[in-house]
């Protein structure tokens, strides 16, 4: 069968769609670059953001979470580029606990209400400054420290007032490789995105 007129239209118009929005991710992209380049420490919320936001119990009430390899190995590329990692959520977990510890990232504030307050004190302890540190969170509660931080990302299934306030939002949704984006984000900004990428073409 062939497609009819409508279809053929249809398609047309979508690939148009398609086209505007990976020239509009390369715009804000290259227009980040800049604002991404100072920063020392990126900060994650978990929930929606590490993780896709669901929240699993087994018959023993453990709390089950599941992360994306890509995120992780995105931060170990962000690790090799200087850049600390820090956790601020507001939920407890262990599972968090051992995938934190897999990627050895030693900053990590759970159960917390007040965002802002664990944001200063990682960033006095490490002696930076706001332009130094970068958030990503996905709710209303995220919005404080969203706007405290030099750089502030979300991901594409955030709420949409946490969209419109920060200074990137992800293409890919969270737990699903939108923390990836933004450390690839943040690698480009320090100049080590094609070295890093050569080291596994060319080893």
């Amino acid at each position: 069968m062939y497609p009819s007129d409508r279809e053929i239209k249809q398609g047309l118009r979508e690939r148009t769609e398609a086209g505007k929005q990976t020239n509009e991710k390369g715009y804000v992209w290259r227009a980040c670059l800049p604002k991404v380049k100072p920063v020392k420490l990126l900060l994650l919320d978990v929930d929606g953001v590490l993780t896709d936001g669901s929240i699993t119990y087994t018959d023993e009430g453990s709390e089950i979470k599941t992360f994306h390899v890509r995120d992780g190995f995105g931060m170990r590329q962000l690790q090799k580029a200087g850049v600390k990692i820090g956790i601020i959520t507001a939920r407890s977990s262990k599972a968090l606990l051992r995938r934190a510890q897999d990627l050895s990232i030693t900053h990590i504030h759970q159960g917390i209400r007040n965002k802002v307050e664990a944001y200063e004190e990682i960033r006095n302890s490490l002696k930076l400054e706001p332009s130094e540190v970068a958030f990503m969170g996905d709710d209303w509660i995220d919005l404080p420290l969203l706007k405290k931080a030099g750089f502030s990302a979300a991901v594409a299934d955030a709420m949409p007032e946490v969209k419109k306030a920060v200074d990137y939002v992800t293409s890919m949704p969270g737990g699903r490789g939108a923390v990836r984006e933004v450390c690839d984000l943040i690698v480009e900004a320090k100049g080590m995105y094609d070295t890093f990428l050569r080291s596994y073409i060319e080893p």
